[in-house]
């Protein structure tokens, strides 16, 4: 009872201290390659780096305490880091304080959610999510997050489109406008590092040599550059402009965001007095604002994407610092500094007095020292309400690949693997860790196998990982300053290629083509509609289920015959004759409501067909249950039958459809000697009286007879 609540007391039974050396080895080679990744998968999430420091420093060990694999490594991951980006684009922009409370909220969500299927033990409401659509989804989702990086490794900004698709040809065309190559050139060294080490000498931690490398080449070479400036250094009225009208637009915003709000207020007044013309009016008024502020929006887009799309040369004045022309119309005979500036602007208004030029490629700046404080979620009701769906979404998958991962390891090892346990891991992990500022978090494939390589014996080596964080943000995080964000989108980009699985189109084909279909087009929806990755996934759990609801209804009927192997087998199929006067029908499925009808049509058709009908048999061996209305059908249908002269008989049936006939005395309508155990007595039985004055000069129920 004890290591029910706390599993992690079975750890030390038999513990060695060579055990504990295991552990605290493969904990610390695991925290090597989580901390750059899990930076590169909270950037990811639309955070600040940091925050992936953060959702590594409770989750992997509250979720190796309460857990039941002791190999599974929880923590930031690429698919869910995704998904927690596409979920709360829409309510705030991404690194925004809003956004961050919004992202721990998640967390709060995603971990309630989980628990709550553990302890009630529902670990099967995963199997929605059926191994078809997760293919597809996962697919698309790590070509998604590779092109989203796109842009940190060209070095340009664009503003974010409706699709996914269309900001990465927006990213195309500022890269053809201008690539930074200093930020392209890390970000390839980066990869070549990672690559060549991971093919050369795999146990070397390929990710952390290759942030270290680029942060001592940053570091050295000032790949940061950037400088302040007023704008009346700008020597470009059309720039100028462009700025000035930016600001109007984005100071005008929140004016009009106030303006909707106190509409709403009156519309609700209005809904409560029951003022219709007040109603009107309001929602008018609302439509009104709305339009404008949409408006606005489109024109911040603008002079935003026109702002970004000036080059600057900078002109040094040796009385009054630098000036910034436009590089082709740079004054004759002044000289430039030789770099390309621009200006860094995003959603809030221009400091016209401290415009920030980049002269350099973007670093993860100013990491803050310390841990985060433990606190409570900010809870939003009105949010939660909207971000349910994907709180949802993200804790099944989560918990998919978690348990996915941890079955593979378990098989290697020999543990016990109890999925409603893990559940109630994962999810404690993520409630605690939004109390410690994590956003989602899960068990990661990469990281695992490391640990599992590593020779981790038990869930310590999470709690030395977790160590390892801690010290990191205690101590270490001013040598994180220098890192370039194209590295980070490079170890994302290196990490999310093992997602990519074409095979597992293939092999889902060949079961059944039906469930290739549904990867095909769970597959294509997630890029359609990216970033809105939910309807992806529920375009194909619809499909899943409309096939198994057509496949319940249309289950497989078949005729009998004796086969070459003796066994009785389905006769079209293998080329069989059929017996003329008795049909062995096999039912394969559930009877009930949606298919209760289908059964009587196809017993219609034998009747039809067969004139010389005397029998029939049902095989009930693959009737599993049978509800109300099934019941109801047999009762009709052994009516019809023996109305039109022909008996009929059952075999195989099961305890719990005995059960129900019992208990509807529908037993002793059909006949309790007309009820037999296997289908070879149904024969024995059945075909003396059949066969009396037959023709028939061998059965194909008793011998072979092939269709000629």
């Amino acid at each position: 009872m004890i290591t029910r609540f706390f599993p992690f007391i079975a750890w030390f039974k038999d513990y060695s201290l060579q055990a504990l050396r295991q552990d605290a080895l493969a904990g610390l080679t695991v925290a090597l390659v989580l901390i750059p990744q899990s930076m590169a998968y909270a950037q990811l999430a639309g955070l600040p780096p940091y925050y992936g420091l953060y959702a590594s420093f409770l989750p992997p060990i509250i979720a190796a305490l309460f857990g039941s694999s002791r190999q599974l490594q929880t923590g930031p991951v690429a698919v869910v880091s995704l998904m927690t980006s596409a979920s709360l684009e829409p309510l705030a922009t991404a690194g925004s304080p809003g956004y961050i409370a919004y992202a721990i909220m998640l967390a709060l969500m995603v971990g309630i959610f989980q628990l709550s299927l553990g302890v009630f033990r529902l670990g099967l409401v995963v199997n929605f999510l059926s191994h078809p659509v997760v293919n597809g989804f996962t697919n698309a989702a790590a070509i998604i997050i590779a092109s989203s990086q796109l842009s940190k490794m060209f070095g340009v900004y664009v503003d974010k489109a409706a699709h996914h698709y269309e900001t990465i040809m927006r990213v195309l065309q500022a890269a053809w406008h201008y690539t930074h190559w200093p930020t392209l050139g890390m970000g390839v060294l980066a990869f070549a590092i990672m690559y060549g080490l991971k093919k050369l000498a795999p146990r070397i931690p390929n990710v952390l040599v290759a942030v270290a490398v680029t942060i001592t080449l940053s570091w050295a070479t000032g790949f940061e550059h950037n400088t302040f400036t007023d704008i009346s250094r700008i020597r470009s009225e059309k720039l100028r402009s462009h700025i000035e009208a930016f600001n109007h637009a984005v100071k005008t915003i929140p004016q009009r965001a106030s303006e909707r709000a106190r509409l709403m207020a009156r519309l609700d007044e209005a809904k409560a007095a029951g003022d219709v013309i007040g109603m009107l009016d309001a929602d008018h008024d609302i439509k009104v604002v709305t339009l404008e502020i949409e408006r606005l929006k489109h024109e911040a887009h603008v002079h935003r994407r026109a702002i970004r799309g000036f080059l600057l040369a900078a002109v040094e004045d040796p009385d009054h610092g630098l000036y910034f022309y436009p590089r082709e119309k740079v004054p004759a005979g002044k000289k430039t500094d030789g770099r390309t500036w621009r200006i860094k602007v995003g959603n809030k208004p221009l400091d016209t007095a401290r415009l920030l030029m980049i002269g350099g490629g973007a670093v993860v700046g100013v990491v803050p020292q310390g841990l985060p404080s433990l606190t409570a979620p900010t809870v939003d009701w009105k949010a939660m309400a909207g971000l349910f769906p994907y709180a949802a979404i993200i804790s099944l998958l989560g918990f998919m690949e978690a348990i996915s991962i941890a079955k593979a390891m378990a098989a290697k090892t020999g543990q016990r693997l109890d999925p409603n346990q893990e559940l109630i891991g994962q999810g404690l992990a993520n409630i605690f860790g939004s109390m410690g500022k994590s956003y989602p978090t899960s068990g990661s494939f990469s990281r695992s196998a490391v640990n599992l390589q590593a020779g981790a014996v038990s869930g310590l080596s999470s709690a030395f990982t977790s160590l390892a964080v801690v010290i990191v943000l205690l101590f270490f995080t001013p040598l994180l300053y220098h890192l370039p964000q194209a590295v980070l989108a490079a170890v994302i980009m290196m990490a999310v290629i093992g997602l990519v699985n074409v095979s597992g189109f293939v092999h889902a084909w060949r079961a059944q083509w039906y469930d290739g279909a549904i990867s095909v087009i769970s597959f294509v929806a997630t890029l359609a509609f990216a970033p809105h990755l939910d309807k992806g996934i529920m375009i194909g759990v619809v499909l899943s289920l409309l096939v198994f609801l057509y496949k319940s209804m249309r289950p497989t009927v078949t005729s009998l015959s004796r086969h070459e192997d003796e066994a009785l087998r389905d006769a079209a199929h293998f080329g069989l004759q059929q017996c003329e006067f008795i049909d062995m029908v096999r039912f394969d499925g559930p009877l009930f409501f949606a298919n209760a009808s289908y059964l009587e049509d196809k017993i219609n058709e034998r009747m039809q067909t067969r004139p010389n009908l005397k029998h029939i048999i049902i095989v009930a061996n693959g009737i599993n249950d049978i509800d109300a209305s099934g019941e109801e059908a047999l009762s009709l249908l052994v009516d019809k039958v023996r109305s039109a002269g022909i008996d009929i008989s059952l075999s195989g049936v099961n305890e719990a459809v005995m059960a129900v006939l019992e208990r509807t005395h529908l037993i002793e309508k059909i006949g309790r000697s007309h009820i037999y155990p296997t289908m070879e007595k149904a024969i024995r039985s059945v075909h003396p009286d059949t066969h009396e004055d037959g023709s028939e000069d061998q059965c194909p129920l008793t011998t072979v007879c092939r269709v000629a």
